[in-house]
């Protein structure tokens, strides 16, 4: 069975950002006619997807949530099914729900300079929709929902017991009483430690390298206070401002000072650990603080589950894994019932979609990236990119902002499309387009697209000049406007 339909906007994605474009789309363009493909049968994205226990944000409610919906938790760390039903209601509340195609997923997107339109090919549970766009905004999250990251662990395959992989958590899952061993140190593995912690015998973090693990209050104690004291209103608006300001200023501290930051966030860990897990080497990265984004545990609830002495930390390097655990090389035996390999995401984006223009594909990583969010040469289309050391929402919304921008531009002078240009001679010099030395953003180097050295192509560099360029920032510079057609 096959429909066809079309749309003034076509939104890729019903997670947080597809939510957030949704909003700016209808508020400002009200007249546009928009609609959201969603490859799954629910709201939420990343927060539907991921079911691990303890699922929650690293990042602040705050800033993380919308703003034209403030987060009215006192907690500003949200666990996973808070902010799922956050974004439920947002979308119910501003109608938004309705304009979702679910089970929709978009298979192919060509745009044709001719018709001056994209044409996608999108896969349902009925057969195949074929959909038509004036513009595209790609929402789809930035990592491969199907597939981790792809890492070889030697003798895996012997392993005995039940080998889970955070992505795919059984629901029935029982490791009460059992020894689990969680590999990986990112964020992923500090939030399960604590939980697992709770029924598990015996929980081990085995870690190649540490990460920096900051402790944040779970309720803001200053949020809690203006909340107590001011009009709900302004109190929001306070408690949001504060989020933007210090986490932006420890950050650009961490950049200036990284010798003096890794003293403090030393002597941190080192207050909360119990006496028989040493700082080094397991809580003492090789890198600077903020070259890998920084794990976060709320009310130190990781060095809680340390110091209750059910779990602890390894850091080694796997040798094999046997058939009841695994063999370090420094020649430790890690019994387990439990593997979880918490080694990463595989990066992607547009949901794998096949990108063509005028039928030649589009290869990303040989493109770069027009103000974070536009491939060079690819007309009328936004991949939508937050933050990797900030709220992702902050740059999702200031995609979103300069795109209803663009589009009034574009209405304004009788435009049907804009294709983002480096121009000839421009003798750029390519960048990352994210500027952080994780594993899984080294593997991914080859598919993502580049950032430059000049103008427009630059990296973004944080929120507060992201959000001036996308209110005010040039819409002409390196881009290249094509007429309407005249019909008749």
């Amino acid at each position: 069975m096959s429909s066809s339909s079309h749309f003034d906007v076509l939104i890729v994605g019903a997670g947080i950002s597809g939510i957030n474009a949704a909003y700016r789309i209808q508020s400002e363009l009200p007249h546009y006619e928009y609609s959201i493909i969603e490859s799954r049968g629910a709201i939420g994205g990343t927060w539907d997807f991921f079911r691990y226990p303890g699922l929650r944000s690293d990042s602040d409610l705050h800033t993380f949530g919308f703003p034209w919906r403030p987060w009215a938790s006192p907690e500003s760390i949200a666990d996973g099914p808070a902010i799922r039903k956050y974004l439920e209601d947002s979308a119910e509340q501003y109608g938004i729900d309705r304009k979702i195609k679910f089970k929709h997923r978009l298979v192919a997107a060509n745009w044709s300079s001719d018709d001056q339109e994209w044409s996608l090919d999108v896969d349902t549970d009925d057969g195949t929709d074929s959909i038509t766009a004036r513009f595209l905004i790609l929402s789809t999250g930035y990592y491969d929902y199907n597939e981790p990251l792809n890492t070889t662990i030697p003798g895996l395959h012997d392993f005995r017991g039940q080998i889970v992989h955070p992505q795919s958590w059984p629901e029935d899952l029982d490791y009460a009483g059992k020894k689990v061993i969680i590999i990986g140190s990112g964020a992923t593995a500090i939030t399960l430690l604590p939980v697992l912690a709770e029924k598990a015998t015996r929980v081990t973090m085995l870690q190649r390298s540490p990460t920096y693990l900051l402790s944040l209050p779970r309720v803001d104690p200053i949020g809690k206070l203006l909340h107590m004291l001011l009009p709900k209103s302004l109190a929001y608006k306070l408690v949001r401002l504060q989020f933007l300001i210090i986490p932006f200023l420890f950050y650009q501290f961490c950049r200036v000072c990284p010798s003096i930051a890794r003293f403090l966030l030393r002597k941190g860990a080192e207050r909360q650990l119990p006496k028989n897990i040493p700082h080094d080497p397991n809580f003492n990265p090789t890198y600077n603080p903020w070259e890998q984004r920084l794990c976060v545990c709320p009310n130190g609830d990781f060095y809680e589950a340390l110091r209750a002495g059910t779990s602890d930390v390894v850091t080694d390097k796997i040798k094999k894994v046997e058939e009841t655990g695994i063999i370090t090389e420094s020649g430790k035996t890690l019994d387990a019932d439990i593997i979880v390999t918490a080694t990463g995401l595989k990066l992607q984006l547009a949901g794998g979609a096949k990108i063509t223009v005028d039928s030649k594909p589009v290869i990303q990583s040989e493109k770069y990236i027009w103000n974070g969010q536009m491939i060079q040469d690819v007309p009328n289309a936004v991949i939508v990119i937050g933050y990797t050391n900030a709220s992702w929402t902050l740059g999702s919304d200031s995609t979103a902002i300069n795109v209803c921008r663009l589009l009034k531009h574009m209405d304004a002078n009788s435009m049907a499309f804009a294709t983002p240009r480096v121009p000839e001679g421009s003798n750029m010099v390519s960048r990352p387009m994210m500027d952080l030395s994780s594993t899984y953003v080294k593997k991914a180097k080859s598919t993502l697209p580049l950032a430059g050295n000049k103008g427009p192509w630059k990296p973004r560099v944080n929120y507060i000049i992201d959000r001036w360029t996308a209110n005010y920032g040039s819409l002409t510079t390196d881009m290249e406007f094509t007429k309407a057609r005249k019909i008749g």
